[in-house]
């Protein structure tokens, strides 16, 4: 499948965004997103941004306050989904402006709506910002 899911935490390990393409239960979910949570953030930025963790590879990076985590397969590429974070945040700046952890609480629901162009069933289907933002352009001009 590749991606299992995808996490944006801030600097105080809460989460404030969640995306998973597999199915848990709520208290799978919150205990994972803590293990996970507080390995990464006890990190610091000399160390590499790839964490083995049960049966997955938390890949991470940080952008300001924000971290993005993404939980994939152990044979997936972790350079590629640095790409992909990176991406990520650059289709985020390009609709936001400078994005930031803000953005991410008043606007949860279009942040939700950029994962879902571009990540189906854990499968990354689409890398052009123009294609992944025209929905949501569209969407802002008719409201």
């Amino acid at each position: 499948m590749g991606i299992r899911f995808i996490l944006m935490v801030n600097k105080q390990g809460q989460t404030r965004l969640a995306q998973y393409y597999e199915w848990l239960t709520l208290e799978e979910r919150r205990a994972l997103e803590g293990e996970i949570v507080r390995k990464c953030l006890a990190r610091n930025d000399q160390q590499c941004s790839f964490v083995e963790h049960r049966n997955y590879k938390i890949v991470y990076r940080r952008y300001a306050s924000l971290f993005f985590l993404v939980g994939v397969d152990n044979d997936e590429n972790e350079l590629a989904i640095l790409e992909f974070i990176h991406l990520l945040v650059e289709t985020m700046d390009r609709h936001f402006g400078n994005v930031c952890e803000l953005d991410i609480m008043f606007h949860l629901e279009k942040a939700h709506f950029m994962l879902e162009e571009m990540v189906m069933n854990g499968c990354i289907v689409e890398t052009s910002k123009c294609n992944i933002l025209s929905p949501i352009q569209l969407m802002d001009k008719t409201s």
